[in-house]
């Protein structure tokens, strides 16, 4: 294959295995940063895709971590910007120069230059690479592998790595040097066979899940959406969340996949979900997603298993956008969406 995005999924386990220990090491130093900042909340933010790495980890590890999109707080800063003690800004970014990026770093540096600041992006020369807040609020920045900063329309490796990265920072006991090149080993095993199996393009995709694969589910939905230009309609839910109304938009064209939680008490309702989808319509496929009867793979059991349920859509979306003809790196043909978002009109805020 020799689109970029081809090229980005299939590179993310070694991009993985390379980035373990020069990753340990930097997480090592903002962890103590953290520890000595001493937060009363961390905020994730980001936009579209990055924004779900955000919703991710704040599912996946509670505690101070509160997912603001970056879409959100240069709407509304008020939302969050009134928020006493002390706090740090995490912003996730594979350009680290979208418009929204700017705006909460312009709104940053206006309102509240106390905040902290932690830039993830995978482009160093970016806003968020280099840029420093005026303080009394320290600014830190981790930039990945150029490796990551996909040239390919659909965010890939930025946004498993970009998770990664920020579970080193964030979670004392995650060690990426043992944890990544097991992730990459089981991804190495998947891949292949997600480029073989049989999947016809439906003409709508629902992923599903609990907890951070809620997220998960999210970031799913919209790769679909995004490589095959909105010809395959997609739809996302919580596994519980599901029959409460959003269920009304499975028909026989519809493929649904269920990803199966590693906790177990979480499996149980997402097992029975997928057993209730086939029993009520028995013309529609539905897939689970890490478990022995679907596509298969055995989790780490820890908090950075979210990167591998996302592998299913980030394959077949390319393969569905092959099968509609589309240019897979750039789907739109340059017009209406772009690969990095510019030109929004950011107001200034009265606070």
């Amino acid at each position: 294959m020799t689109t970029f995005t081809a090229q980005e999924i299939n590179a993310q386990p070694e991009i993985w295995r390379g980035w373990a220990e020069p990753l340990a090491a930097q997480a090592a130093t903002l962890r103590d940063w953290i520890t000595a900042r001493n937060p009363s909340e961390i905020w994730l933010s980001g936009a579209g895709t990055s924004a779900y790495i955000g919703e991710a980890l704040t599912r996946q590890l509670g505690g101070a971590l509160r997912a603001w999109p970056t879409t959100d707080l240069v709407a509304q800063p008020d939302l969050a910007f009134r928020q006493n003690g002390r706090v740090i800004s995490v912003q996730f970014g594979r350009s680290g120069d979208s418009s929204e990026s700017v705006g909460l770093l312009d709104l940053l540096d206006a309102h509240r230059p106390d905040i902290d600041r932690l830039n993830i992006t995978c482009n160093g020369e970016s806003a968020l690479g280099q840029r420093v807040g005026p303080g009394p609020g320290e600014t830190r920045a981790l930039v990945l592998p150029e490796a990551t900063h996909d040239r390919g329309f659909a965010m890939t490796s930025s946004f498993t790595t970009m998770y990664l990265s920020a579970l080193a920072c964030l979670e004392s006991g995650f060690d990426a040097v043992v944890a990544l090149p097991h992730l990459a080993k089981t991804a190495e095993a998947m891949l292949p066979a997600l480029w073989k199996m049989p999947a016809p393009r439906p003409s709508r995709a629902i992923f599903l899940g609990s907890g951070a694969l809620t997220a998960i589910a999210r970031e799913s939905a919209l790769k679909v959406l995004e490589l095959t230009a909105g010809q395959t309609v997609t739809q996302w839910d919580s596994t519980l969340g599901f029959r409460h109304g959003p269920k009304a938009a499975v028909d026989d064209e519809t493929a649904v996949f269920v990803m199966i939680s590693p906790d177990a008490n979480a499996a149980r309702y997402d097992l029975d979900l997928a057993d209730e989808i086939r029993r009520q319509f028995p013309a529609t496929a539905v897939t689970t997603i890490g478990d022995s009867h679907g596509i298969s793979f055995a989790p780490t059991g820890t908090a950075a298993d979210p990167v591998l349920y996302v592998l299913p859509a980030q394959v077949l979306a390319h393969r569905w956008s092959e099968e509609l003809g589309l240019a897979v790196d750039d789907p739109f043909a340059g017009r209406n969406l772009t690969r990095v978002v510019s030109g929004v009109k950011l107001y200034e805020w009265q606070a």
